[in-house]
């Protein structure tokens, strides 16, 4: 049986500097119901965590909000000393009254005491990507560029990112500092910001997927990702997996999961390979509006 591996969904450089892998893991699922307190089985979520580098996974995904106060400690327990190689982004920027509820906050006093805490949580002196995880639409952009740019002048974080933004957004970003990766909900039925992905792709900055089914007819046992995962042999979440990966080479998704059989499955789609046919297939799906 072979072993899946990361690496065969090729690399891309953040920054233009930073290599990793294209097929990422992201650490949200690692807590309770709603995204939030422990997970019901810690040993298990902190066993698939460990699991990670070892199927050649190089690029982890968190929050500050997951939990909160949860996934970036339960990554330090189960991964730090962190093998060589390993980059492990974060987000902050909102906040967590309750379970399921999620709130921008962008004041940047806010923004720079969290990074702070994510540095105490990881376990790291400078956190390699920190990303925005929504911008406040109540601070003006430019005090929230502000206090990343900070970050990146104290040598708190290595580069920058922002999420679910347009491209006027992220080019309003840049006027502050350099963005070197974006993440917005993505998928073969979800394609609303193509335009920010092909944008991504002409300023070689890192496209970071989330939620790849996204439902809808994806999810249909009749739906032609159904028949075209019968024909590889592999899940319906492998195939959405695989699809991303052939879009475009600044793609990096990171699908989440607490179970390492989970786990291992959706890195061995970095062995899958389309045809043009069937990723048209998939693509033709869409669902701009969903």
């Amino acid at each position: 049986m072979t072993i899946p591996d990361a690496g065969r969904a090729g690399t891309f450089r953040l920054g233009g500097m930073v290599p990793v892998h294209r097929l990422g893991y992201g650490a949200m699922r690692v807590t309770g119901p709603g995204v939030w307190g422990e997970p019901a089985d810690r040993a298990a979520c902190l066993a698939t965590l460990r699991r990670v580098p070892e199927l050649g996974v190089n690029f982890i995904d968190t929050a500050d909000s997951y939990g909160p106060a949860v996934s970036e400690p339960m990554l330090r327990e189960a991964l730090h000393p962190y093998p060589e190689g390993l980059v492990i982004a974060t987000k902050g920027g909102q906040i967590r009254p309750a379970p399921g509820e999620w709130i921008p906050l962008g004041r940047p006093d806010y923004l720079l005491q969290q990074v702070k805490m994510s540095l105490r949580w990881l376990g790291v002196e400078q956190i390699a990507l920190w990303q925005l995880h929504r911008i406040d639409p109540d601070v003006p952009r430019d005090e929230q560029f502000g206090a990343i740019r900070t970050m990146l002048d104290e040598g708190l974080i290595r580069f920058a990112g922002l999420s679910e933004v347009t491209v006027e957004e992220i080019q309003m970003a840049e006027k502050v500092f350099p963005v070197a990766t974006v993440q917005n909900r993505y998928s073969a039925t979800f394609r609303r910001y193509d335009d920010v992905l092909d944008y991504c792709e002409t300023r070689g900055i890192g496209f970071i997927p989330w939620y790849p089914l996204s439902g809808g007819v994806l999810t249909q046992p009749d739906s032609p990702l159904a028949e075209i995962a019968r024909r590889h042999q592999a899940s319906p979440t492998q195939i959405a997996i695989a699809w991303l990966l052939k879009r475009s080479p600044v793609m990096i998704p990171i699908p989440g999961t607490s179970k390492r059989a989970h786990l291992e499955e959706n890195v061995a789609a970095a062995g899958i390979a389309l045809t043009d046919d069937e990723f048209d297939a998939l693509g033709g799906l869409t669902v701009r509006s969903a």
